[in-house]
């Protein structure tokens, strides 16, 4: 076995069941009952849900219909993004304030390299402590796994939930690894899972004694990453996280214009570029900024933070409320443009508490074609 000579200290943090932990803050008598997050209709889907109803068979992304089917007995909660952003962005604050570098990965899910850190307060006790003060600040059950790289401890937040923590050290990598089952490597495919599980492949050790030439044959170009996993190698770093990461697009004109109609118009047409350039990353943006530039350059901003989405319906709201607001001179305009920062790994399905399965289906078909075809041969008539 080959097996990676990693010298960093790698913190993975993760909100245990985030948005039944917020609702049950807001709601303490929903402690210890089965509680599902999602749409409210049948043919909505599972967003989170609580531990009671998971020995059910209720998983997240299961259609609500079956899941109620399975646990007639849990209370079905409307998400609340709004709320579940806010706790997310408290999370981030803390570790901002106390972390040397962190990577925000996801809404509820951060990575930190505390590399050196066991020189001056010892690692183990520096992050629970740091696990305390985000309790303490936020009221909210997070675990985490303490490790060489981020595949590692990612791991190992999982096998310490719910609300617990679990280190594993450099030497012990290998025997913590071997005995869990393949689908604990990140990564990995429903698909691959199932090609491997029917080779008689279903353990971490198994895998990792295979060539990797043949797990890439028979996984393709993602089998030797797959593989490098479950010998516990992971040179991915954690990329600083800075909520100025952003995507944006702007549009100088020709000539100079006051033509409010036609402006909304690039407006939304930027928006709803944008925002499938989201969806197709996996991310989701908590800040939206609308920018004009009037003929004489004097140029002026306009930014809000939002529920973390990537969805055209509400940004486009968001954006053309801020136009409204932002442009009150009359003046001839040169220049619009829009910008989504504080950006985050994200299922789009997060946002889909109120709307129907209908509405998830659309936005698939819509991002298809556009992959297939060009974003130009499929828009919006209001933006045309």
């Amino acid at each position: 076995m080959i097996w990676d000579d990693d010298k960093r200290t790698i913190v993975h943090l993760d909100l245990d069941t985030f948005f039944v932990s917020v609702e049950r803050l807001k709601n303490s008598s929903l402690n210890g009952r089965p509680v599902m997050i999602g749409g409210l209709s049948d043919r909505s889907v599972v967003a989170s849900c609580s531990y009671e109803t998971r020995k059910f068979g209720v998983h997240s992304g299961m259609p609500m219909k079956l899941a109620r089917r399975l646990c007639s007995q849990a209370i079905v909660i409307r998400g609340d993004m709004e709320s579940y952003s806010n706790f997310s962005r408290m999370v981030s604050e803390v570790i901002r304030e106390k972390a040397p570098l962190y990577e925000k990965a996801s809404i509820d899910e951060h990575y930190l390299d505390i590399t050196g850190m066991d020189r001056f307060f010892g690692s183990l006790k520096w992050t629970k402590e740091l696990r305390e003060s985000i309790t303490e600040h936020t009221g909210l059950p997070i675990s985490f796994g303490l490790s060489v790289n981020k595949t590692v401890s990612k791991i190992a937040t999982n096998e310490a939930k719910p609300n617990g923590l679990l280190e594993v050290q450099r030497t012990q990598v290998p025997w913590f690894l071997a005995p869990l089952s393949i689908r604990k490597i990140p990564m990995l495919g429903q698909k691959s899972y199932q090609l491997l599980r029917s080779m008689g492949v279903t353990t971490i050790k198994v895998l990792r004694e295979i060539p990797p030439e043949m797990v890439e044959r028979v996984l393709g170009k993602n089998g030797v990453m797959i593989w490098k996993k479950a010998n516990g190698i992971d040179h991915a770093p954690v990329a600083p996280y800075s909520e100025r990461k952003s995507m944006s697009t702007e549009r100088t004109f020709e000539q100079d214009t006051i033509d409010v109609l036609m402006l909304k118009q690039k407006l939304i047409t930027m928006v709803e570029k944008l925002a499938f350039q989201l969806r197709e990353q996996q991310k989701l943006t908590g800040c939206i900024t609308v920018k004009i530039r009037y003929s004489n350059f004097d140029t002026h901003t306009r930014q809000m933070q939002i529920a973390y989405t990537a969805f055209d319906h509400i940004l486009l709201k968001e954006a053309t409320d801020m136009f409204d607001k932002l442009y009150n001179r009359r003046m001839l305009i040169r220049l619009i443009g829009v910008r989504f920062s504080h950006l985050v790994q994200g299922s789009q399905q997060l946002n889909m508490f109120e709307d129907s399965q209908e509405m998830v289906s659309l936005y698939q078909a819509m991002d298809k074609v556009r992959m297939r075809f060009g974003q130009k041969y499929l828009r919006r008539a209001v933006g045309v």
